[in-house]
């Protein structure tokens, strides 16, 4: 189900706007519903009305029925307030929910603001569901800014962020790879830590059928439409009867009939009888235990085991795996195998998702050229974009061959403004530090808010930011190993932001070292490897960046910290599993 958010404080204009917003939203021919959380022990129910009284008397439910309209009021009495989640389950199908206050509901939201009621009252830019903000007055914020009373812009926005419109979505910062004054050596984490809270999702969201959807990013959070499993059934084969058995001999009378799985008994079971169950059937009428058939014996109609046999025995509830209306995944979540079973088994038909990243690979220099295409060993066969596009696909992006530019600076920006109009993250490797011939360095110096980070790696080091045209670009250094390193720690976890999902961290677990090495203090190393089969890491014997036949003889890479300098035979070292990095 598809839903959206207007917060705000007191007197903001929320209700306006949601006034104005299911006018223009179902005017464009799209179905809407809303729900509203109510402060302050608001009554939705009037004193001396009969419902008001029916409840007053101690009605649990009561439902009002007219020629108009039928509302059922449950009351609570004492009990927790149900959730959100709870709520929407109760609902119809529709195009869109609108939801009214739920601040602290995870669902996507829009901040009303007014600065005469408000003035004080900051947005908290921490919370992630709160998307965009709606003010009468320009805000200096990252977040997407609408005029109060800009309803089809908003409209729009809201549409589009559900997937029922184009993709709109708020694009990145030209400074948002800029460090602070004064810094030139950059650890890996703190490399890694900016990485994470200066990057943000910068695809749309559409809606595909469930079948489709293995490997996509989730943009909404996902609630059980029904119970699994959805009625109290059998976990075993045997008879089912009612109430538990004391200790001793019992017998029950067998009823003529059986309950299966998908094809339940439709009579009802008394005390001292039982019906023939099979695995996964319904429970039938009167039955709320079941014995296995290996623990009774049949005879003359009836059936013959020693108790005790507990209440509800070899049973399961309704619900007791996922309850309708509970929230069974989160926005941000990559869709396996798992999740895909989860979201079948409880109604899941079409499933909102974030659009795929388009992750575009350019090659630049006068001295690349295509594999086999010459002898000449002045030349150098491209290996970085083949292998940076297979990383991108691997991670389940689209992968873009935006292919290669000669040493020219006017064909360089001609390709980067091309790329910019058909991907929504551009890879270079090599050519983005400080050489007379590293021309994609000087372009994006001079145009594109170039930020190189100096980060205490090796291999790798250089890194280049920038942006191009609201498109991030990452700038990998030429050599391969450095460019297959520095793509995995810090490419792969900034790709799965700006594709809407979760910041991911690699997998890593400490083995004995199969190998002896010294290294400088203040440098992070990462050592291709290979885990043997007495659970010892080997180290390849080169470090060169040149040389690629380490990366296929490895299956991960070591990981070394800054603050190790010898490495001992046997010592525990971090290794990190390619498995780990999604490849």
């Amino acid at each position: 189900m598809r839903v959206f958010g207007i917060t705000g404080w007191k007197n903001n204009g929320k209700t306006g706007l949601m006034e104005r917003l299911i006018a223009e939203i179902t005017r464009r021919g799209f179905s809407v519903s809303t729900t509203k959380h109510a402060h302050h022990r608001f009554d939705i129910d009037q004193e001396g009305k009969d419902s008001h009284r029916h409840r007053t008397a101690g009605a649990k439910q009561v439902l009002l029925s007219s020629s108009q309209r039928w509302a059922l009021m449950d009351e609570l009495r004492g009990e927790q307030e149900p959730d959100l989640a709870v709520h929407l389950a109760r609902l119809d199908t529709v195009d869109l929910v609108l939801v009214e206050g739920f601040k602290a509901s995870p669902h996507p939201k829009i901040e009303v603001h007014r600065a005469e009621v408000a003035r004080e009252a900051l947005i908290c830019l921490k919370d992630a569901s709160i998307v965009g903000v709606a003010s009468d007055q320009p805000q200096n914020l990252h977040l997407p800014v609408f005029d109060l009373d800009d309803t089809a812009g908003i409209a729009d926005f809201i549409l589009a962020h559900v997937g029922l419109g184009g993709s709109v979505v708020p694009p990145l910062k030209d400074d948002c790879f800029a460090l602070p004054e004064g810094m030139h050596w950059t650890p890996v984490q703190e490399a890694l830590d900016r990485l994470k809270g200066q990057l943000s999702t910068v695809v749309g969201a559409e809606k595909i059928p469930l079948d489709a959807a293995l490997g996509r990013i989730l943009a909404l959070d996902q609630v059980a439409l029904r119970a699994n499993p959805p009625a109290a059934n059998s976990a075993v084969d045997g008879y089912g009867f009612s109430n538990s058995r004391g200790a001793g001999f019992q017998e029950l009378q067998v009823l003529d009939g059986r309950a299966a799985a998908g094809a339940p008994y439709e009579g009802s079971v008394a005390a001292g009888q039982a019906v023939r169950i099979l695995t996964g059937a319904v429970l039938p009428a009167g039955v709320d235990s079941v014995v296995m058939q290996e623990d009774v014996a049949f005879q003359g109609g009836a059936i013959k085991f020693n108790g005790p046999l507990k209440p509800r025995a070899n049973t399961r509830r309704a619900g007791e795996d996922v309850d309708k209306g509970e929230v069974i995944l989160r926005a941000g979540q990559r869709l396996s195998a798992p999740e895909i079973a989860i979201l079948a088994a409880t109604g899941t038909q079409d499933v909102p998702v974030f659009q795929r990243l388009r992750v575009g690979v350019l090659s630049t220099g006068d001295e690349i050229v295509a594999p086999g295409s010459t002898q000449n060993p002045s030349a150098t066969y491209d290996a970085n974009r083949p292998m940076l596009l297979s990383l991108a696909a691997a991670w389940g992006h689209v992968a873009v061959d935006l292919g290669h530019v000669k040493d020219d600076r006017d064909v360089l920006e001609a390709a980067l403004n091309a790329a910019a109009a058909q991907v929504d993250v551009v890879f270079t490797s090599g050519g983005a530090s400080g050489g007379d011939e590293d021309h994609v360095g000087a372009l994006l110096a001079e145009k594109g808010a170039l930020q190189t980070w100096r980060i205490a790696i090796k291999p790798g080091r250089p890194l280049a930011l920038a942006m191009w045209q609201d498109v991030p670009v990452f700038g990998l250094p030429g050599n391969p190993v450095a460019a297959f390193v520095c793509a995995l720690i810090f490419a792969r976890p900034s790709l799965a932001v700006l594709s809407g999902a979760e910041w991911v961290v690699p997998l890593g677990f400490n083995v004995p070292a199969a190998f002896s090495k010294r290294k400088k203090p203040g440098r992070r190393e990462f050592l291709r490897a290979r885990l043997a089969e007495d659970g010892r890491v080997e180290a390849f014997a080169s470090e060169g960046s040149g040389r690629i036949s380490g990366l296929s003889w490895a299956n991960g890479l070591i990981e070394l910290s800054e603050d190790q300098t010898e490495i001992k035979e046997g010592s525990p070292v971090r290794f990190l599993p390619f498995s780990g990095f999604g490849i």
